[in-house]
């Protein structure tokens, strides 16, 4: 089994892919409100 060392981890990769999901997360949410919105008012 490969030798670990604690705090030896480059967690840069990791952060980039958490903002990126975030960034994801934010802007759809907001699109699908947007739609919601737009459904409210003009759907009848």
């Amino acid at each position: 089994m490969a030798e670990h060392e604690h705090g030896s981890m480059n967690s840069e990769e990791n952060q980039k892919m958490f903002d990126a999901f975030i960034t994801f997360v934010t802007r759809s949410s907001i699109a699908i409100i947007g739609v919601l919105i737009f459904m409210a008012i003009f759907a009848r």
